[in-house]
């Protein structure tokens, strides 16, 4: 886990090695300057001012190099600490990238957002933490301990008894919290799973009046957040009054056994210089003990983050490209050759079964079905959003295995029912099909989705700015942009997934017509619930239980007067009624 979270830190190695030496310096000059206060405060009663000035600008000298040395590491550590979380999320990010549908599926998008966000913050803490104050606190305690047996070895003995004592304290506590640490980050996931939810069917929400129902939902979820918490503050909130009972006791017996000391021995074995130097050995030490405490505890809440996002960076995805993979797609021609296919290695029913099914380039297919008959999970084969489970998937005439990711997926142009616009201009979202389109290109392909008219009524045209998700354009709107984006692709196949169901008939024909006269080399695929939709097509599929029931031209499948038929029949009576 620490190998490969050490990878992320690249560029800030440097940084990340000058802050523990600075430390070690500051600790050095702090476990000094005691020994050099015993001599001063021993040569307070010579009655010369010289022994004073002299180790007083000793004092001032050392104080000013520790300041400086902290404030050097303070410094490098920020930076090697932010700079480190900066390449850590860029690399979950990146792999995330990577991931397939079914990757994602099995992480959940809420997950991966707290990944990125709360356990990279962890992490980042942490991080900080062990190159700074983790350099820091043994170094103290060694360093402190050697110059107190300097002093007196008998003294000493009282810091070496109780540090394993209050050591072991902090590590039983530390033990006790792990696993409430791991029940917490697994609810933060549903916390962050119920706000995702919420915010993006807002619209949802509200229509419904649910937002009661859904303020209860998220109270409880937090209720469950902060239980754990408060649980773990609790056990946590022992440590502090652990460390101050150590501290004054030391502090006691230190005072109690010197003071005697140097009566008995009328300072010859202990001056009361050295004396203070003890004490402040010992509020040193145990300090630092203190402080252990603190990194024990935030190693422990950041152990499992990073498990969590070392379980990310290390996930091998389902789907990846083959090594010198073709780089060039010959035509739109598909091919599914005996094809089932699962979501889940471990599910027992198959999604799809035995897809045999020749699709020429150029041609048009309509599919039609009811739900959960599978239709959009054909589709996702073809440009490898997931893999076959068995038979194979064929592109131009080659396996899509056999692909490089990248081309297969830039000659595939995939519309979806429920399409995302992103945060910009209309015509950036546009551009997202080709990024060095031409203003010319743009307009000409938003003419053909029927997206033009409407984009000329906005004030800004074109560079009217969506807001996040496409909030402030329709339905109907959206999806037309969403096409004209995957047409400036001009793609061999192009995927039509119900995505023309918020548009009118009229605007559906002349989007079709359009498609018919512009990209007629272009495969044409089009999953839709209205006949009108596809009886035009060159192949019809009606698909039930994930297998294709029927297929045909419109003609063949009236004629045949089965599922295609019925359908037809009700949507024309319903329309004509």
């Amino acid at each position: 886990m620490i190998k490969t979270l050490l990878k992320s830190v690249r560029e800030y190695k440097k940084a990340s090695l000058l802050t523990p030496f600075f430390m070690m310096l500051e600790v050095l000059l702090e476990t000094i300057l005691p020994l050099v206060m015993a001599m001063l405060i021993d040569r307070l009663g010579s009655g010369s001012m010289g022994p004073v000035l002299r180790y007083g600008s000793i004092l001032v000298v050392m104080a000013m190099l520790s300041l400086l040395c902290g404030a050097m590491s303070g410094r490098f550590g920020a930076t090697a600490s932010c700079g480190f979380a900066k390449n850590l999320r860029q690399d979950l990010f990146f792999q995330i990238q990577k991931f397939s549908f079914q990757d994602i599926d099995h992480f959940s998008t809420s997950s991966l957002v707290t990944r990125m966000t709360t356990d990279v913050t962890n992490v980042q803490n942490a991080y900080q933490m062990i190159i700074r104050i983790a350099v820091r606190t043994p170094l103290m305690i060694i360093f402190s301990i050697v110059m107190s047996c300097s002093i007196n070895v008998r003294m000493a003995m009282i810091f070496i008894v109780l540090l394993p004592l209050v050591a072991g304290a902090i590590i039983g506590i530390s033990k006790i919290v792990m696993p409430i640490f791991k029940r917490i980050f697994k609810r933060y996931d549903r916390m962050n799973s119920s706000v995702q939810e919420n915010v993006s069917g807002i619209r949802v929400v509200k229509s419904f009046v649910r937002e009661k129902h859904e303020i209860e939902r998220f109270k409880a979820t937090s209720a469950d957040v902060c239980s754990d918490f408060t649980h773990v503050e609790r056990i946590l909130g022992l440590l502090e009054p652990i460390m101050m009972f150590g501290i004054y006791m030391a502090m006691l017996l230190v005072s109690w056994l010197g003071a005697r000391l140097i009566i008995n021995t009328v300072g010859s074995e202990l001056t009361a210089g050295q004396l203070s130097s003890l004490i402040t050995y010992g509020v040193q030490i145990l300090s630092a003990v203190m402080m252990l405490g603190m990194i024990f505890v935030m190693t422990t809440m950041a152990q499992e983050s990073a498990e969590r996002i070392v379980e990310v960076l290390n996930f091998e995805s389902t789907l990846t490209s083959p090594e010198n993979g073709a780089a060039v797609v010959p035509d739109g021609s598909i091919d599914f050759d005996h094809v089932s296919f699962k979501y889940q290695a471990k599910a027992k029913q198959n999604a799809l079964t035995d897809i045999d099914l020749h699709i020429p380039s150029g041609s048009t297919v309509g599919i039609i079905g009811g739900t959960g008959s599978s239709k959009t999970s054909l589709i996702q084969l073809i440009p490898r959003l997931y893999d076959v489970t068995e038979g194979a998937v064929r592109v131009g005439g080659r396996d899509v295995r056999e692909y490089d990711l990248e081309t297969l997926r830039d000659a595939v142009a995939v519309v979806l029912q429920k399409n995302v616009l992103f945060s910009g201009t209309i015509s950036e979202n546009i551009r997202w099909g080709k990024k060095d389109a031409t203003d010319e290109e743009v307009r000409h392909v938003c003419e053909l989705a029927q997206a033009d008219e409407f984009v000329q009524q906005f004030p800004d045209k074109y560079e009217t700015v969506i807001t996040q998700g496409g909030t402030n354009v329709s339905g109907g709107q959206k999806q037309r942009l969403c096409i004209a984006r995957a047409l400036l692709k001009h793609p061999k196949i192009l995927i039509l997934d119900d995505s023309t169901s918020a548009v009118d008939t009229k605007t559906d024909a002349m989007i079709r017509k359009a498609f018919r006269e512009e990209i007629p080399d272009t495969t044409k695929i089009i999953i839709a619930q209205r006949t009108s939709s596809v009886q035009d097509a060159d192949l019809i599929l009606v698909m039930e239980g994930g297998k294709i029931a029927e297929q045909g031209t419109h003609e063949e499948l009236m004629k045949q007067g089965g599922i295609y038929s019925e359908i037809y029949s009700s949507q024309n009576k319903a329309s004509n009624s």
